[in-house]
């Protein structure tokens, strides 16, 4: 997507096909879930992204200077352990659970960075509204809830570090370069263990989907999370990350035949107020040096 047509959609429309690639390369995921550990599909998956990354942008000898990897790399480790957490977690508990638990993260950092009474009525809003959808339930594993923990504290340094890159006009090589390193450092998770050790990663079929889930559920969704963190900023794109669970379900309804009960309904609700609220922007948008896309006195820089 060139940056005048990215221009023009909204944040929240951008999200959303985020979301959707997301889901779809989390049912890849899924899939591989018996053929592999959770961690090792998880380390496959960042290491996939990053490699395809790579490949794609060839980025400039100057992304693997020091000044950059201090951004890159510490994104590219946080978003690789936000996946093994969060892979591990649902292999314990039921995906509600875990959604709900990992959303602590997001909406702590929406909290703390809002600043207006209608940002604090939108964290409220989607925080409610993701609780009905999720149903929280408190049972299962205590290794599985401390993983869900993991991923929330993960989920939070993935907002704050991606902002910096997002921010640094370099976004998607240092996320190439970023994603490489974590993979690399995620790779002992290859060796946890799973039902056939890695076997399957000699099939072509494994292979294919390792590549497929990589970028599905990472180099699409979180390179337009770039484009959307640099339009928005961090407390308004802690908000977006509301709409998760929402097109979940709403994918769920129309793929899958899952009709959502009341309190889903509600929470979809809670969750399109709460993004209708504070994405209301009157601000008039400037042009930042060197950027390619516009942002407000909300700019994540001056925050």
């Amino acid at each position: 997507m060139t940056p005048s047509v990215a221009g023009r959609v909204p944040a929240p429309v951008l999200f959303v096909a985020g979301a959707v690639s997301m889901y779809v390369g989390a049912a890849l995921a899924v899939g591989l879930f018996d053929r592999l550990s959770p961690a090792a599909v998880a380390a496959l998956r960042i290491l996939a992204a990053g490699v395809v990354l790579l490949v794609v942008r060839r980025p400039e000898r100057a992304a693997w200077g020091r000044a950059r990897l201090r951004r890159s790399v510490p994104f590219g480790v946080a978003t690789g352990l936000m996946n093994v957490a969060f892979y591990e977690a649902i292999a314990r508990l039921p995906l509600g659970t875990t959604v709900a638990v990992e959303f602590c993260g997001p909406v702590a950092v929406a909290a703390v960075l809002s600043r207006r009474p209608r940002d604090v009525a939108a964290v409220l809003l989607a925080a409610g509204g993701v609780a009905l959808i999720a149903d929280v339930r408190w049972s299962g594993s205590v290794s599985g809830v401390l993983w869900a923990f993991a991923a929330a504290a993960m989920w939070a340094a993935y907002i704050l570090l991606g902002t910096r890159v997002a921010s640094a006009g370099n976004g998607v090589d240092d996320m190439a370069v970023g994603f490489t390193v974590a993979g690399i450092v995620c790779s002992p998770a290859l060796f946890l263990g799973g039902p056939h050790g890695l076997a399957p990663l000699a099939e072509p079929t494994v292979l294919l989907l390792v590549v497929g889930v990589g970028l599905l559920s990472s180099v699409v969704p979180y390179g337009l999370d770039q484009i959307v963190l640099r339009r928005v900023g961090r407390a308004r794109f802690a908000v977006l990350l509301a709409l998760l669970p929402a097109t979940a379900t709403v994918i769920g309804f129309v793929v899958l035949g899952q009709l959502p009960g009341l309190a889903e309904a509600a929470g979809i609700a809670a969750v399109v107020a709460a993004v209708a609220v504070r994405s209301r922007d009157g601000d008039v948008p400037v042009e930042a040096p060197g950027q390619p896309y516009p942002v407000t006195d909300r700019d994540p820089r001056r925050e």
